[in-house]
Formats: structure tokens, C-alpha cells, sequence
């Protein structure tokens, strides 16, 4: 199991909301013509981003009422195989449906995950891998909520940013011991030592975020640095 100090003393409840409701302001600004420029997700505009949001909520209330088998099936009758297909799913399925009823329905099935989940904290959920604890399944919907308002532009104020950056970074920290357990990861005075092979990188944070999110510049570290650390792709 990864060790999760680094972060108990910030409530990822309290950041989902955050989060969401900067990603809801952020959308209710948009005037028609920006809701078809693209995003910083390879082939989808903003109105896409809107759409994988909405369309994930139904990941998230099946791990809620433990229909995820249930989802599956269902998915899976419509050619889903993986992640990919599914995310792809969800964009088609309302590529026909305006913003405006889009953000409707993100906005209540969002709303109804973060309270629901918030009710179960200290408990486990039923998610794709088995039960999984709700605060750490909070944590992944933070950072995955996070990522796509970067993805659109979201406004981040200088009064919020470097907090925020600082719980991405404590968390892409415990992604990548969670899903690389041996990765050998360590916080020093400035930034993240990880060593891949025979060499040790020193990221600062907003770099490690990039890295373990998937979204690093072209050109930002090298194939093999990429590929290990992308550990919330």
C-alpha cells in the first residue's frame, strides 16, 4: 500500500469542490464561439473536455452504487474494450447535445458524486480495481478535475497558485508510489528526486505534475522519463 502522509493534512473533499466549481465558472464565461477551440487534449475542444467530464460521472456514481460490473457490461455491448474507448464513448454520445445542457447534466452528476463520496470518507468504494478507499478515490477525481481545467485555460489566481500546486505535487508524488512501487521517489529541499535506471532526475513541481499527468511540453525530458512517469494518463 503507498504511504499516504504526505496527504493528511489536506481534505481532497474540499479540493474536488474547489476545483469543480472553478471548472463551472470557468464554463459559464464561455461565449458560443470558444466552446469549439481546442483543448490541450489531442482532438477534443472545450465542448469535448465538457463532454469526458460529464460522461465520466457515470464511472463514478457505478463505483458509488457497485454497479461497476454492471456499467461495463453495458459499455461493453457498444464496442467499449478500455479507458480509451470509453472516454471516446462519452465524447460521441454528446457530440449533438448543446453546452448548455451538457454543463446542466456535468453540474448535477459532479454534485452528486463530491457529496456522495465526501459521506464515505474513511471507507472503501467499489471502483474497476476492487474496493479502494473513498478519500483516495477523491484524490484521483481532485487531480483529474485539476488537469482538465488546465487543459481549458481555467484562471488559476496568484493567491491560489502555488497552494495548489503544492497538493498536485504532493499527490503526483503518492500516484506514482501507488501505481510504481518501485520507482524510487523522494521529496528533497528542491523538488522530486526520481531515479530512472541508472540516473536521477530532480523535478521542480510543476514539472512533476506535467510529467505525471501526461502533459508535459514537447521536447520536456526524454521518452524513457516520459513514459515512466506518466502515471495518471
Amino acid at each position: 500500500m503507498p504511504d499516504d502522509a504526505e496527504l493528511q493534512d489536506l481534505s481532497p473533499y474540499d479540493l474536488m469542490d474547489r476545483e469543480a466549481a472553478r471548472l463551472d465558472d470557468h464554463f459559464s464565461s464561455l461565449e458560443e464561439s470558444d466552446w469549439q477551440e481546442p483543448s490541450a487534449c489531442e482532438g477534443w475542444s472545450v465542448h469535448d473536455v465538457l463532454s469526458h467530464l460529464a460522461a465520466s460521472e457515470a464511472y463514478n456514481h457505478a463505483c458509488l452504487d457497485d454497479s461497476v460490473g454492471a456499467l461495463f457490461e453495458e459499455v461493453g455491448a457498444r464496442g467499449v474494450t478500455d479507458m480509451h474507448s470509453f472516454n471516446a464513448l462519452g465524447v460521441a454520445d454528446r457530440a449533438d447535445t448543446s453546452n448548455a445542457d451538457v454543463l446542466d447534466e456535468w453540474r448535477v452528476a459532479c454534485r452528486r458524486t463530491r457529496t456522495e463520496l465526501r459521506e464515505r470518507s474513511g471507507d472503501d468504494i467499489a471502483t474497476s480495481v476492487g474496493p479502494y478507499p473513498a478519500d483516495w478515490q477523491a484524490w484521483h477525481l481532485a487531480s483529474e478535475l485539476a488537469t482538465h481545467g488546465d487543459d481549458i485555460g481555467v484562471a488559476i489566481s496568484a493567491d491560489e497558485a502555488a497552494a495548489r500546486t503544492d497538493w498536485r505535487a504532493r499527490f503526483s508524488r503518492f500516484a506514482l508510489a501507488e501505481s510504481k512501487p518501485d520507482l524510487p521517489v523522494e521529496k528533497e529541499d528542491d523538488g522530486t528526486a526520481i531515479t530512472i535506471g541508472d540516473r536521477t532526475l530532480t523535478l521542480d513541481d510543476p514539472t512533476l505534475v506535467a510529467a505525471v499527468s501526461a502533459r508535459l511540453s514537447p521536447g520536456e525530458l526524454d521518452d524513457e522519463a516520459r513514459a515512466t512517469l506518466a502515471a495518471l494518463a
